[in-house]
């Protein structure tokens, strides 16, 4: 399939852009890089950048101006491969985590560090939406490769597990960052009525990387081991990642020495610098907000692990002590962008906009209803439906690969109609909470894994749609200037809802299935409940036709249609917040600038 035609230049629709380079010798002493500043155009009559737009938002644009048609393919190329390296180092580096455990003894650290390198990678997409603004994208994606190669350097080097978990946190960050700098990217170089399928076209490496990752993984743990698997991968990183970043680089310096960003001299002390920079990247609100959601959002994952066994959960003290705090700081943050900060952080209209905000709540709810139904579906494949972990990760997935290809089409049905609504309402949400309603019957023992593959499939598509659609919304509702952060604010939605879903796996699956499976285990086996309840081993050790299997899968059948109906029942409030979304005309929308895609 190749890619929608681009556009050409209009001669001399060539802005300008003053860049301000701080010369203060105080600065310059104290060893402090220049300060850059970015002004608006001097030209009249010129082509305009976007208004009011920060320093790093007009030299994309700037660059965009300068760059040829094969640089534009180039970027795209580009962008591909490194999704692509970034899906197969993901999914392969993932099948290591127990090896490495299990190699130092020690797995005490493990979970809390997955827990918080998920959160902290999702909630740091909010001042790297500010780097990516103010200083520019080649900034944010040459700091987020720096965290990925560190992450790798120390998990091939670690010698205890503690230095894995900490080099787990540098990977996700970087990780979840350069995912996110791609998807801006892909905003900053293209129109918005192709943007829809760009995404999906960037996406759709994982097509083939769910083939790949487990036999690659397998070949490295049989072969050179995992150290050497981390060290291979920093390399290949690196191999991706220069190539793009050096593209962007030449073409902004390209920019600059065709004076369209123009040096500019200014007198700024340090200190007035630091200044400066709290009030650019409104450092009051930015510390709430995260602070806020890290103590919000740690409850959700580490509450299972409170007390012996689990025991206390929510009413240990640690969980309703960070949740009061997370609250107050949220809402602390709200009021200070209200009325306190000098500069604010997402400007109060967009944020209260019909149209953003139904899209980050349409982005909550599909999190919220896939970590509910997905939670323990792996083991329910294995179990109930007794397949081997091969077949069960076919099964599992059917969704990565279902939506990064109908993503594709629904970016050509965006880019034919010149709108996106429509799509969800008519297609995207009604089959999404079709699937997941028919998976209230068909997760039950004894039905043929067929049906599941069906829904599976229905789930795909529509996830595929409306992923494309949330994130079209969000970005067709606002200017060039405000991408990134809309995009953040979608992104810490999506983190607040996999939380949210995940707790709510789990309470359901701590309250149903025990209580169950004491119920249906036959009296030879009742006094093993506990044991066959906390592991999936024991479970399968029992074969299929036995009494004792029986049981274990009746258990799993009613603990999964709660699951499946609370799933279900959530999406309700995703076609609420799609009804809330403005109709808007993509087709002839101009939102970017110069030659994109």
């Amino acid at each position: 399939m190749r890619l929608p035609n681009f556009r050409g230049l209009v001669a001399g629709e060539v802005p300008v852009v003053e860049e301000h380079e701080a010369m203060d010798n105080k600065a310059v002493e104290a060893g402090h890089s220049p300060v850059v500043d970015v002004t608006h155009p001097v030209d009249d009559n010129t082509e305009e950048f976007t208004p009011d737009a920060q320093g790093g938002v007009k030299k994309i644009e700037a660059t965009t101006i300068v760059w040829t048609r094969n640089h534009l393919i180039a970027a795209y190329v580009m962008m591909w491969l490194v999704t692509f390296v970034d899906a197969m180092q993901q999914g392969t580096t993932g099948v290591f985590t127990p090896y490495v455990t299990s190699s130092f003894y020690q797995h005490s650290l493990t979970a809390y560090t997955t827990v918080m390198s998920s959160i902290i990678g999702g909630v740091l997409k909010l001042p790297l939406a500010k780097v990516l603004d103010i200083f520019g994208r080649p900034h944010g994606f040459a700091i987020m490769t720096g965290f990925l190669v560190v992450g790798l350097i120390m998990m091939a080097a670690c010698n205890n597990v503690q230095t894995y978990a900490a080099a787990q946190i540098f990977y996700w960050i970087g990780y979840n960052g350069i995912s996110y700098i791609i998807s801006i990217l892909i905003a900053d170089t293209s129109h918005l009525k192709n943007r829809g399928f760009m995404y999906g076209y960037v996406s759709s490496p994982y097509i083939a990387t769910v083939w790949i990752t487990g036999p690659l993984a397998d070949a490295y743990l049989s072969g050179p081991g995992w150290r050497w698997a981390f060290a291979s991968f920093i390399f290949i990183t690196l191999g991706v990642c220069l190539p793009l970043l050096g593209l962007f680089t030449w073409n902004y310096h390209k920019a600059k020495k065709a004076g369209i960003i123009q040096p500019v001299k200014i007198n700024r002390t340090f200190k007035e610098s630091c200044v400066y920079y709290a009030i650019e990247f409104d450092a009051g609100g930015l510390v709430l907000i995260l602070a806020g959601l890290v103590f919000f959002l740690l409850p959700f994952s580490l509450y299972t692990y409170q007390g012996d066994g689990g025991l206390d959960g929510w009413n240990s003290p640690l969980c309703i002590s960070f949740v009061i705090i997370g609250f107050l700081l949220l809402i602390g943050f709200g009021l200070y962008e209200k009325y306190l900060a000098p500069k604010t952080f997402i400007p109060y209209r967009l944020l209260l906009d019909r149209t953003v905000l139904g899209a980050c709540i349409l982005a909550a709810t599909l999190f919220i209803s896939f970590y509910i139904w997905n939670s323990y579906f792996f083991s329910f494949l294995q179990v109930v439906n007794g397949l081997d972990i091969t077949r069960a990760t076919y099964v599992q997935n059917i969704y990565s690969i279902g939506a990064c290809f109908w993503s594709l089409i629904v970016g050509l049905a965006i880019r034919w109609s010149g709108r996106f609504k429509w799509l969800a309402v008519y297609f995207g949400v009604p089959i999404n909470i079709l699937g997941v309603g028919l998976m209230i019957h068909f997760r039950q023992p004894d039905v043929n894994i067929g049906y599941i593959v069906m829904c599976q499939i229905f789930i795909a598509f529509a996830g595929g749609t409306l992923v494309i659609c949330e994130q079209i919304a969000a970005m067709a509702a606002t200017d060039h200037q405000h991408i990134a952060v809309v995009l953040a604010i979608e992104g810490m939605f999506s983190s607040i809802g996999g939380a949210i879903g995940s707790s709510i796996a789990a309470a359901v699956w701590t309250g149903v299935f025990p209580e169950k499976l004491a119920l249906y285990l036959p009296p030879e086996t009742k006094d093993q409940a506990a044991t066959i309840y906390s592991d999936i081993v024991t479970q399968l050790s029992y074969p299929k036709g036995t009494p004792t299997r029986h049981a274990i899968e009746r258990a799993y059948g009613d603990a999964q249609r709660y699951m499946n109906i609370g799933a279900t029942a959530i999406l309700a409030l995703g076609l609420v917040s799609v009804f809330m979304w403005r109709d808007i005309r993509v087709k002839d929308f101009k939102q970017t600038k110069g030659r994109v895609a």
